[in-house]
């Protein structure tokens, strides 16, 4: 993915997270809002490092949960909530911690499939779910092989090559990572966003 692309969704997301924070301000108990605010704080969650990404998705667990609150049923805010917990997992490297946080997700995509059975996003995320953990296991043995390598390669003349190919393989792996949770909530927050500023549909002949 090019440079402009990814500067164009950080731009998109952060306006959308602002957007839903003027809204918020105006009404609080706009579960479609808190939705969306959530789904871009979790967008905007991938341009940060680990710690301040875990800070904004604890922050969009926090609207989600908010949503919840005022539409307990609301189906893309639960399958939302559990793309929220399955990055939570994949960016905490000890597993048992992890699976804690890919049970909640498993929790969440269920009930999202229960309350829209047919929802073939929704199913394939409760599919995925399954899966997870040994993708967590992976994922992080890729990473530690790849920190030894850095670490045993020593200094060189070729050094700054190869750190940069090194943050260039850190940068693709954050993407395997979040790659098919982030995808679908930028469509779902996305989706929100565009029809929050359509004008109304005409009503359709009986």
């Amino acid at each position: 993915m090019d440079m402009q692309s990814e500067f164009d969704r950080l731009l998109f997301f952060e306006h959308a997270r602002k957007t839903a924070e003027t809204t918020y301000a105006k009404d609080p108990l706009d579960a479609e809002n808190l939705t969306r605010w959530g789904g871009a704080l979790l967008e905007l969650s991938q341009f940060q490092n680990v710690p301040d990404s875990k800070k904004m998705i604890s922050e969009a667990i926090s609207k989600l949960e908010e949503a919840l609150l005022v539409s307990p049923n609301r189906h893309d805010t639960l399958w939302c909530l559990g793309n929220a917990y399955t990055s939570h997992a994949f960016i905490t490297p000890e597993l048992e911690e992890a699976k804690e946080y890919f049970n909640k997700a498993t929790i969440y995509f269920q009930q999202a499939v229960d309350e829209e059975p047919t929802n073939e996003l929704y199913l394939k995320s409760l599919e995925v779910a399954a899966k997870a953990p040994e993708l967590h296991t992976e994922i992080h043995k890729q990473a530690a092989a790849q920190a030894a390598m850095g670490a045993t390669a020593g200094p060189s003349s070729t050094s700054a090559t190869a750190k940069s190919a090194k943050k260039k393989k850190s940068s693709d792996l954050k993407y395997d990572i979040f790659g098919w949770v982030i995808l679908a909530v930028g469509i779902v927050a996305w989706v929100g966003f565009a029809k929050s500023h359509m004008p109304p549909s005409p009503p359709t002949p009986r």
